[in-house]
């Protein structure tokens, strides 16, 4: 019996990386602040300008940043993550 077909990603004979679960998630993370269960996301930036409500600045494109939004909304969680907001990452962390 013919052994299993080494991946193409991997050289033959490495060892298996250990999976970044950071990564996996893509770096989402549930935070209380306030009393409020937010869920926080990284971004590593992408190619709109957004306005940070912590500084009222604008985050350019390409800027590395985290996205927010409150777990529990009046109108229902898709409403909530309608009402997420791109932050600086210094600005969430100060917040």
């Amino acid at each position: 019996m013919p052994s299993a077909r080494p991946s193409r990603r991997r050289p033959w004979g490495e060892p298996h990386r250990e999976l970044d679960l950071e990564r996996a998630t893509g770096g989402r993370s549930s935070v209380t602040r306030r009393g409020e269960t937010w869920t926080v996301q990284k971004v590593r930036g992408n190619d709109k300008t957004y306005r940070c409500p912590g500084c009222q600045q604008e985050i350019t494109a390409g800027v590395p940043h985290v996205v927010a939004w409150a777990d529990d909304s009046l109108f229902g969680a898709e409403a909530a993550l309608a009402a997420r907001r791109h932050w600086h990452t210094a600005c969430w962390d100060r917040g």
